[in-house]
């Protein structure tokens, strides 16, 4: 947690559950993975955190953006993009969605299926388009392995016929998996990438980009390797396959950018044990998965939790939200202990909690209102 956000926290006693977002760390994350990756464009991928603040931030320093939906787009744009720095990089999407997308000017658009193709080519004609080839998420704290994608044989058709209907094959694109922890993966995915690149090349297609995705990571509750070290292994693999060749870089960091920048706040709102003589408590907090913590199914991302006690005893707790619904537990097994001392009323922070929060909010379970921001 940052000095600012600490003393915005003692000043303004913001009411909880609520998340403050230090945009210095979110500008200190981008030039650092520009100065690790410098032959790479950065993209955001906006679905972390879309706050105008972010977005206007990024777009001043020079960055790029990829957007899930039309929405997005729209967002990016009322915020400072221009239509020539957005990738519309879901692989499902809706024709008149393209076709929106297109008469802002966007040109450029994923793919992993035949159907997909033939929308953008009635939609987006002309358009440059890449295809997702699958990966199988291994290593990963959050796989992205099956919904994405499709084989690389499939993707060299694919981009073959996109050239016969009047598109521009531009690239491929794949995603490691969020919150990667094996580098090796990169080097798997590079290697598909240039097979596709000498099969089309053989064909008369000459691609020119490779989309990295994302898989840069923040600072869980396990240790990961730093981005710096996620940078050398990419450019070994570019190296390695492409020689002296280097086409065109993308790369789309999510929570690296906004991650770590965030700090949620929360109250304890009840501790209890199920049985006399049991040694774990069950710690409810005021923010649950329905708040904004969703990433916590099946216990994937594991969050730091900070106290008022911290460096105290401690013992085993369950942790839990709010809500009346079952599955409103965020760690049950994954081995948490809070300090002895916590009691009802007291604040806890949720570090590294600026990624995939806000945006992951229900609107009303529960009656409860959605995750209060501050950008500050």
């Amino acid at each position: 947690m940052t000095d600012k956000i600490f003393r915005f926290l003692a000043d303004k006693r913001p009411e909880t559950p609520c998340l403050v977002v230090d945009l210095d760390v979110v500008a200190d994350n981008f030039r650092r993975l520009r100065e690790a990756l410098p032959l790479a464009q950065i993209y955001y991928a906006i679905k972390a955190n879309p706050a105008p603040e972010i977005i206007t931030l990024l777009a001043r320093l020079g960055s790029s953006f990829d957007t899930a939906s039309i929405y997005e787009i729209e967002r990016c744009l009322k915020f400072g993009a221009k239509p020539e720095q957005i990738s519309f990089g879901s692989t499902i999407k809706k024709q008149a969605h393209i076709a929106r997308a297109y008469a802002l000017g966007v040109r450029m658009f994923a793919l992993d299926s035949e159907a997909e193709l033939e929308k953008l080519a009635v939609a987006a004609p002309g358009a440059r388009v890449y295809c997702r080839f699958l990966m199988t998420g291994a290593g990963a704290d959050w796989p992205l392995s099956q919904k994405f994608g499709c084989e690389p044989a499939m993707a060299i058709e694919l981009l073959e016929r996109a050239r016969d209907k009047g598109l521009v094959p531009h690239g491929v694109s794949f995603h490691v998996g969020s919150q990667q922890r094996d580098l090796g993966q990169w080097d798997v995915a590079l290697k598909k990438a240039s097979g596709i690149f000498q099969e089309l090349a053989g064909k008369g297609i000459e691609l020119k980009m490779i989309n990295l995705g994302g898989g840069f990571p923040a600072r869980y509750r396990s240790a990961i390797p730093a981005v710096e070290r996620h940078s050398q292994a990419i450019m070994e693999g570019m190296t390695r396959y492409f020689g002296n060749r280097l086409p065109t870089m993308i790369a789309e960091p999510g929570r690296y950018l906004p991650g770590d920048a965030g700090v949620i706040q929360a109250e304890v709102v009840l501790i209890a044990k199920k049985h006399f003589g049991d040694t774990r408590r069950w710690v409810y907090l005021d923010i649950g998965k329905f708040g904004g913590l969703a990433e916590v199914m099946g216990e994937a991302i594991q969050y730091r939790i900070r106290t008022p006690y911290n460096g105290g005893p401690t013992g085993p707790v369950v942790l839990a939200g709010p809500t009346c619904d079952e599955v409103d537990v965020l760690y049950d097994k994954a081995g948490y202990e809070l300090p002895i001392d916590l009691k009802v009323g007291d604040k806890i922070e949720i570090l590294s909690a600026g990624a995939y929060t806000t945006t992951y909010c229900s609107v009303g379970f529960n009656g409860f209102p959605p995750l209060k921001e501050y950008y500050i």
